[in-house]
């Protein structure tokens, strides 16, 4: 008995948050006449919506750009982020908490400051029209990220990597095959943090693509938005079936690595 009210509020804000998601995909199975009724079942059940919006634009070229800058993305500022963290936490060298400071300072800027000067040098470099200011940015690693790994390998036993390097075990090769096996759930957090960004993110692709077939999935469903949802025979349920073919994969990421999401955001 003393669970129910625990369980009653759960369930309310259960229901508030995936209501809105429950709304899209219902409205992308209702003809133009019903999308905003507001019903939780469509009236008129129409799935051809997504044929027809499939045929209209390129949304397996999309899916497959936000697939490949995604995981680039993930990728690269998991690694480049853990290599960072193990230094600040494993290595004393003068001046790191200053240094580290700095890192995490950087965290109060926001990206529009720096959304100029990052695209005249990546047009100096003749790439500003590419897909790569995409994800190669974060080769240079994430602040929130450093500081959530850092956290994961200061957790780790010192005397484990002491013993190692008596047995004559370089940095790297702490990095490699004892840090990084150690702190798996926390990097399945930054993959998963930043594949979410990377598959969200509007303002670079607006920024940097041009050509149509380059786009991702956003920048993408900013096209569908333009053609379909302005003037007054709009198309609406086909931006919602857009929208929801956007939005399954990441419900689908998180269901297959939920417990080392949850984990990870736990212990980190």
């Amino acid at each position: 008995m003393r669970r129910l009210p625990v369980l009653a509020a759960l369930l309310v804000v259960t229901a508030a948050f995936g209501y809105p998601f429950w709304w899209l995909v219902s409205a992308s199975l209702k003809d133009r006449a019903h999308v905003f009724d507001n019903a939780l079942l469509p009236v008129v059940f129409s799935p051809g919506n997504y044929v027809e919006v499939w045929h209209a634009v390129p949304l397996l070229t999309w899916i497959g750009n936000s697939v490949a800058v995604g995981l680039a993305a993930a990728l690269a500022v998991t690694l480049s982020s853990a290599a960072v963290a193990f230094g600040f936490a494993m290595f004393r060298f003068p001046g790191r908490s200053a240094l580290f400071g700095v890192v995490l300072a950087t965290m109060m800027l926001p990206a529009a400051v720096t959304l100029v000067p990052v695209y005249l040098e990546w047009h100096a470099l003749g790439l500003a029209t590419t897909q790569i200011p995409l994800w190669a940015q974060n080769l240079f690693g994430s602040a929130f990220s450093v500081f959530l790994l850092r956290q994961f390998f200061l957790g780790l036993p010192r005397e484990v990597f002491d013993a190692a390097r008596v047995d004559g075990a370089g940095p790297w090769l702490l990095f490699t095959r004892m840090a990084l096996p150690l702190t798996w759930p926390g990097l399945v957090v930054v993959f998963v943090f930043e594949l979410k960004a990377a598959w969200t993110d509007l303002i670079k692709p607006l920024v940097y693509l041009r050509d149509p077939a380059l786009y991702t999935l956003p920048r993408g469903l900013k096209a569908v938005l333009d053609r379909f949802g302005e003037g007054g025979e709009a198309q609406w349920e086909l931006v919602m079936a857009a929208s929801t073919v956007a939005t399954v994969p990441l419900v689908l990421l998180f269901l297959v690595a939920q417990r080392h999401f949850v984990r990870g955001a736990v212990v980190g």
